[in-house]
């Protein structure tokens, strides 16, 4: 197949065309500042405010207000989390878990190094979250509680709703980090109960470099950054205008391809139970049943998962080993290491993205394609017998 398959959790959520032609003109001749006198820009200024409303649709906000453009997801947890602790006085514990995205991670290992309190909460084998421990854990010294609603790696879904309710009666800070999950299954702010909730316009079609934060009218929060006006004051700088309008089409377009995520399921169905039939020893990774529609993560025993992906781009396939936003490191992802997955699959777990744009066609081509590069990688492992078929031994 001469055309490259996407399969990658980044490469999938390709610029959606009807989004980029809703861009262009602001590329070109509306290139006007929204924060000008002029009519150039203040023409502009009304097309931000109509992709707030869009974004804001998408998530059930109750107003458009609630709705700041940042650069990214990263941006926007981190403005969540950092720009909500000073307006607790002083209350010094944070709870999050020990799959979050690096983007909350690193931050709460600053924030430990700072003098707060962290407390990480636990998944099981299938990737779900202990939520008796994280409501165990919450005590009158919590300040804020960040928990992702899907996971990037494995797509396994949390039940913040529940969180959310309990979090509300405490009376404790609830930030959601609802990058994987936004565009792939319906999001409602207000059933959820969070008080913040990030977004990366990427993941649904937008273009990159363009992410949203929703914050709940009243939540007591300071920007992350000091500079205009923008946003409220929220998040000074020039607004990437482009981006903006792009991100706020890709909204609406998400909103009403939600029906269709049903056929993105059977397709990602369709792969996954070929790769599980054809490999005897490849697991999937994550709770069958509680997974954001379009992702897999399985596990193939004995072999590298960047041997696989070598050889996967070859065939003009791109599939991702983790997070994008990890890689370089060839350590197994902290993601399968915190659910138990055992050395010997999680090093050769790969994860495959689908998305409205993917065809059955692509989906059989990858399982052909397969056998062939799995057998050649078992072939030269030292820690698997091809001849005798099973293990050498060997240790990891």
């Amino acid at each position: 197949m001469e055309k490259i398959i996407y399969l990658d959790n980044n490469a999938t959520t390709m610029v959606d065309p009807l989004v980029l032609e809703e861009m262009l003109p602001f590329l070109r001749e509306r290139y006007g500042n929204p924060s000008s006198m002029y009519d150039l820009g203040g023409e502009v200024a009304k097309d931000i405010a109509k992709a707030r409303i869009q974004v804001a649709e998408l998530l059930g906000a109750e107003h458009e207000r609630e709705i700041v453009f940042t650069s990214c997801g990263t941006e926007s947890d981190n403005m969540a989390i950092s720009g909500v602790l000073p307006q607790n006085g002083d209350k010094k514990h944070i709870i999050t878990s020990r799959v979050e995205h690096p983007a909350v991670l690193n931050l709460c290992k600053k924030l430990e190094r700072d003098g707060y309190r962290i407390t990480y909460i636990p998944v099981d084998r299938e990737g779900l979250l202990n939520i008796d421990k994280l409501k165990e854990s919450a005590d009158n010294d919590t300040a804020i509680v960040s928990i992702m609603l899907a996971n990037n790696e494995t797509g396994v879904i949390f039940p913040v709703e529940e969180i959310g309710s309990f979090l509300k009666e405490k009376g404790i800070l609830f930030h959601i980090d609802a990058v994987q999950a936004v565009g792939k299954i319906p999001i409602d702010v207000k059933k959820l109960n969070c008080d913040m909730l990030s977004i990366s316009g990427h993941k649904f079609h937008s273009p990159k470099g363009i992410g949203a934060l929703y914050i709940k009218t009243g939540t007591k929060i300071q920007p992350l950054l000091h500079g205009g006006h923008q946003e409220k004051g929220m998040r000074p700088g020039t607004e990437n205008a482009a981006g903006i309008v792009g991100m706020g089409k890709a909204a609406e377009l998400a909103l009403k391809s939600l029906e269709r995520e049903h056929e993105i399921q059977k397709l990602r169905d369709s792969l996954e139970n070929g790769i599980l039939e054809k490999f005897p020893n490849c697991s999937l990774n994550g709770a069958k049943n509680r997974r954001v529609p379009n992702t897999c993560n399985v596990g193939f025993e004995y072999i590298e998962g960047e041997s696989i992906l070598l050889y996967l781009n070859e065939k003009n396939i791109a599939a991702s080993s983790g997070s994008a936003c990890s890689s370089g490191s060839l350590e197994p992802s902290h993601v399968l290491r915190a659910m138990g997955v055992p050395f010997t699959s999680a090093h050769g777990s790969i994860r495959f993205s689908l998305s409205r744009f993917t065809a059955k066609d692509e989906i059989d081509y990858t399982l052909s394609v397969l056998p062939e590069i799995i057998n050649r990688l078992l072939e030269i492992s030292p820690f698997w017998d091809s001849k005798n078929k099973k293990p050498t031994g060997i240790r990891f």
